[in-house]
């Protein structure tokens, strides 16, 4: 019988301290912030890929080209603090590094940079 309630207050404390550590909802959601950028990088590489098709001429590509990239530098350079926006930009860069646009230096280079925040 001792046993038994001694493995009772164990298993709470063992449950509080779980508890304790996970971060709470709000830290497993991802940011207004974070959300915004994907979607200024998302408009301005559909206006880059139209810039493309489009015949207007090298001028309007290459505007757009500079857009999307600092777009694209942009969401690098967040420093993802919540967890959410951790794995939000994970996920995000790694769809952009599938397609092979994740190639700058300094893109590397502001990755890297956004680990090293401190709020």
């Amino acid at each position: 019988m001792l046993f038994h309630s001694g493995s009772a207050v164990v298993a709470s404390t063992v449950a509080a301290t779980a508890l304790a550590t996970e971060p709470p909802d709000r830290e497993r959601e991802q940011s207004d912030e974070l959300r915004a950028l994907f979607e200024a990088h998302r408009t301005a590489y559909a206006a880059f890929g139209k810039a493309v098709h489009e015949r207007d001429g090298r001028r309007g590509q290459d505007r757009a080209s500079r857009e999307e990239e600092r777009a694209l530098l942009a969401v690098c350079a967040y420093p993802a603090v919540r967890e959410g926006d951790r794995l939000a930009k994970a996920r995000y860069l790694l769809e952009i590094e599938v397609r092979g646009e994740l190639d700058l230096p300094e893109h590397m280079q502001a990755l890297l940079r956004s680990t090293m925040w401190k709020g």
